[in-house]
């Protein structure tokens, strides 16, 4: 139920870390379901871009725009003014330069009145976070399986199965951690590296595939819901079959218009 709670800042993260609160949080994409989450006390909301194959019918993030992700942004807003909301900046958007970084990230805090941004990637982009940062844009940073690398990385698997990537993950945490992020999420690590990064730092992490051991889960809200029964990642739970619902809903609708 909707307790009327004050917005959290990036800071409050942090300080539920520190008390061992766990962070439910969201990928959502409309007004409606924001409004139901916030309601149930879920208020970190993320706009990702997950949004290209959930909404849109893509193929994977990569065609994804500022426009898309701007849209949708506003409509969480409108439906979620209590809640902690963070824009995914689509592929190119901020990977060239820190600049264009930082203008992008500015429409996305003033023309869609987000609270934060989320970036993907470690070390090489800590010095974007931090000029980010610097500038007073909150970001969420984002390590291990990077979907906006996947045509250059090796496909959708689990990241930290040798030393030498549990060597990388931790060197991004702590990069991202220096560089000023509010939280890092943790996509597909596993599970055991998943808990060293969350015990080294003090920033919460918010795992996605990552096991039970992060300071917070997210996942998209189309696969708690089971909307998207043709595909439901391994890593998520579905919490209803909405998707059959619906059809049964539609397939009564059809018939009494039919029948007159």
């Amino acid at each position: 139920m909707n307790d009327k709670r004050k917005k959290p800042s990036a800071c409050e993260f942090a300080r539920r870390k520190a008390r061992g609160a766990k962070i439910p949080s969201l990928s959502l994409y409309d007004t409606p379901t924001a409004k139901i989450a916030a309601s149930c006390g879920i208020d970190l909301l993320l706009v990702g871009d997950s949004l290209g194959m959930t909404v849109l019918g893509l193929k994977n993030t990569i065609p994804v725009k500022i426009e898309d992700v701007m849209r949708h942004s506003s409509a969480v807003r409108r439906g979620a003014p209590e809640a902690f909301v963070v824009a995914d900046m689509p592929f190119m958007s901020y990977q060239t330069c820190p600049a264009d970084a930082m203008r992008n990230a500015a429409r996305f805090m003033q023309e869609a009145d987000c609270d934060g941004v989320k970036i993907e990637g470690g070390v090489q982009m800590a010095e974007t976070i931090s000029r980010l940062v610097s500038a007073g844009v909150p970001v969420m940073a984002h390590i291990g399986l990077l979907p906006q690398r996947i045509l250059t990385g090796c496909g959708y698997r689990k990241i930290g199965k040798n030393k030498e990537e549990e060597r990388e993950l931790l060197s991004d945490a702590k990069a991202v951690e220096k560089a000023g992020a509010f939280c890092v999420v943790l996509e597909c690590v596993e599970d055991k590296v998943a808990e060293k990064i969350t015990k080294s730092l003090r920033i919460p992490t918010i795992g996605i595939g990552s096991g039970d051991a992060c300071d917070g889960q997210i996942q998209v809200a189309h696969d708690v819901l089971g909307l998207l029964p043709d595909f439901t990642p391994k890593h998520a739970r579905r919490y209803a079959n909405l998707a059959e619902e619906i059809q049964r809903a539609f397939t009564s609708y059809a018939s009494d218009v039919i029948k007159g």
